[in-house]
């Protein structure tokens, strides 16, 4: 890229706490952007400033309501139509993205269809983390930078100096995302094996591997009720574990979520902050994401590699 080009960094509504963060990280003002909203609920957005031949770095989640992803597409249009040099979604939160293939008849690929609208809408670049299939980067056309929060939680883990960790993964799926951080952290692996009657669901979990003894911290991308990590908490302290605590990517966190987390056993819930959580759970323990974007939009806007801020 040519780093020539003057950049701006702007935010969609229910991201703006997190864009204030690199903004802060990257030494730059927020830029102005106004939305009007009408009486039957639709609304518009404007930018405040000239963004003429600007790297334009569009910062918002994607999490329902569907508001939000119109919100950012509006964005898109609206910084073309403003004769914007390069347009990049700033996505931390992708959300529709458990729809990513057909898993029964008749039913829509969500994710591919968000990709679809946001190349339509114009973006020449994505930025975004932990995707809940690693795949969906190949439903864009466009380059895609996909961030790992291990860069943030790799080190809160080791900060904690647990004696007998054991990573775990909550379902097969996960145990490519559990085994990079237990090769990375030098300690073994368990899984869990769920089945489940319908989404959020589940009727069955059985763990493979020991827990016995030692201090568990189960990972995955994204929270929604709970009922996985609890269930799993569970059955891991009824196998012999020490402790459970949970590390998760992205707080989605739906009713009854916070209340069955504070009532489990769990020790500790640990998530970004790619999605607002402002519920009140006396277990979860919040980390930002924003240095990590901001070195990704710096060295975006450099041209330089964004490898180099890998852990694992």
């Amino acid at each position: 890229m040519d780093n020539n080009h003057p950049f701006s960094v702007f935010s969609g509504t229910s991201t703006r706490y997190l864009a204030e963060e690199i903004c802060s990280s990257l030494g730059c003002p927020l830029g102005k952007m106004n939305v009007q909203r009408f009486a039957d609920g639709e609304f518009g957005v404007s930018y405040e400033e000239s963004i003429r031949g600007h790297y334009v770095f569009l910062v918002q989640s994607t999490f329902p309501n569907a508001d939000n992803l119109m919100e950012l597409l509006l964005m898109i249009d609206a910084a073309k139509r403003a004769s914007a040099q390069k347009i990049i979604a700033v996505i931390p939160y992708f959300g529709w993205a458990r729809q990513d293939r057909k898993d029964k008849p008749r039913v829509a690929i969500g994710a591919k269809l968000v990709a679809d609208l946001l190349s339509a809408a114009g973006i020449d670049r994505l930025i975004t983390m932990d995707l809940h299939a690693d795949q969906i980067q190949g439903f864009f056309n466009v380059p895609v930078d996909h961030l790992y929060a291990s860069t943030v939680f790799l080190p809160y883990i080791q900060s904690m100096k647990l004696e007998n960790l054991v990573i775990a993964s909550p379902d097969v799926g996960g145990s490519k995302r559990a085994n990079s951080y237990s090769k990375y952290l030098g300690c073994p692996m368990v899984i869990c094996h769920k089945s489940r009657e319908k989404a959020n669901v589940i009727s069955e979990m059985t763990i493979i591997g020991d827990v016995k003894g030692k201090n568990v911290i189960i990972l995955d991308d994204m929270v929604d009720t709970a009922g996985t990590l609890t269930k799993a908490a569970d059955i891991m302290t009824n196998a012999g574990a020490k402790s459970v605590r949970a590390i998760v990517t992205h707080p989605v966190m739906s009713d009854p979520a916070s209340s069955r987390v504070d009532e489990s056993i769990l020790t500790e819930i640990i998530f970004s902050n790619s999605i607002p959580f402002n519920k009140n759970c006396k277990k979860a323990h919040v980390l930002s994401i924003a240095d990590m974007f901001a070195d990704t939009i710096r060295r975006v806007h450099h041209g330089e590699s964004i490898s180099e801020q890998y852990l694992i």
